[in-house]
């Protein structure tokens, strides 16, 4: 029975498919609610929420269900080089910007550099949802937060990129890790090394891991099928975590142009660009990330994406989405279902099908 895993008994869900989180205002209540009632694991990214905002989700998951379901949020929120950035180095790259701004009629927005991370404060509202699981990225939270996380009985999943994250995260006493592949669309949540010496595939990765983590291990990146989640299963994975087919789904917050995007012939290119939000990240290409390959230096995240904001708003307003991000993943062009139930259940059947 390929869906009894490690996984499934620890989170206690029926099959061992995981939603990815999608950060960044495209995760919804109804799109976790969707996954977890299917029997999957649906999870919520959070780490751009106030702690206001954050403890509304809370109320609001613990009114619509009794599933288990996941939060995810960001160690490290804000990029360190951001203290002290110096304002002749930002009005510089402002400047390497402007013929976009300029193109949708935006002003160049004034910046400031004191943005605060949110993570702790997060933490303390994500301790009274007390939700079944805390995923994290980008870090490892303070060993304070792991121990009353395990007082709160909530299970811990950290975000690795190679195997000497996924070893950090084991010595931590984590409850599982997530082999993240460069082939995932969103954010690489590198955290060693940079994301750009951190590209090994899902299923490389995979074989790293199995040689040195005892843990449970879940596959994400490029994975979109009953095919794909049969491969990990048989490469020793005990979940999947899907995204951009989940991304895809009437149910996340997609725009309609986004998802319209995700079913095109544009799907099958992607490009990994640091450009639109100060990380490395991939997305569908457009002209900002082809316009900005020789730039070396892009402004401290999420100051890169505060300043592009009112940019992508007016832009995606007008049509242009070839001047916003985008995010997909490399398993975007073998994309079918638009409504989670069915796209879970192809998922189910498919593997099934596979494992006969």
């Amino acid at each position: 029975m390929w869906n009894k895993t490690r996984i499934t008994e620890l989170l206690g869900i029926k099959y061992p498919i995981l939603q990815g989180p999608l950060g960044g205002g495209f995760s919804t209540t109804n799109l976790l609610i969707a996954v977890s009632n299917a029997g999957g694991l649906g999870s919520y990214g959070a780490y751009t929420l106030s702690p206001e905002q954050l403890q509304e989700v809370g109320e609001e998951l613990k009114a619509k269900t009794n599933k288990p379901y996941n939060i995810n949020l960001w160690v490290s929120d804000i990029d360190s080089k951001l203290k002290d950035y110096p304002v002749e180095r930002i009005e510089k790259i402002k400047q390497l910007f402007k013929p976009y701004f300029d193109e949708v009629g935006v002003s160049l927005p004034s910046l400031l550099t004191n943005i605060p991370s949110k993570f702790e404060k997060q933490v303390e509202v994500l301790f009274k949802i007390r939700p079944a699981v805390f995923s994290f990225s980008f870090g490892i939270p303070s060993q304070s937060i792991l121990d009353e996380c395990r007082r709160l009985n909530i299970k811990l999943v950290g975000a690795a990129t190679t195997l000497d994250e996924a070893q950090l995260l084991q010595e931590a006493k984590v409850d599982a890790i997530i082999a993240a592949g460069f082939e995932g669309g969103g954010h690489r949540p590198s955290f060693l090394k940079p994301a750009e010496d951190s590209l090994t595939g899902t299923f490389a990765l995979l074989q790293q891991f199995k040689g040195k983590i005892k843990i449970p291990i879940i596959a994400a990146g490029g994975i979109t099928n009953g095919r794909g989640i049969a491969a990990a299963l048989t490469l020793g994975a005990d979940a999947i975590q899907l995204g951009t087919a989940f991304l895809a789904c009437e149910e996340s917050n997609a725009t309609d142009a986004h998802r319209q995007l995700l079913f095109s012939d544009a799907a099958k290119y992607t490009v990994l660009s640091k450009a639109l939000t100060g990380r490395l990240g991939r997305m569908l290409p457009n002209r900002i990330a082809d316009g900005m390959k020789q730039v070396t230096e892009v402004l401290p995240f999420p100051l890169q994406t505060q300043f592009l904001a009112p940019l992508k708003a007016e832009a995606l307003k007008q049509g242009k989405t070839e001047l916003a991000h985008l995010w997909a993943g490399q398993g975007a062009p073998a994309l079918k279902y638009r409504k989670v139930d069915e796209l879970i259940q192809a998922l189910i059947e498919e593997t099934n099908i596979c494992f006969k």
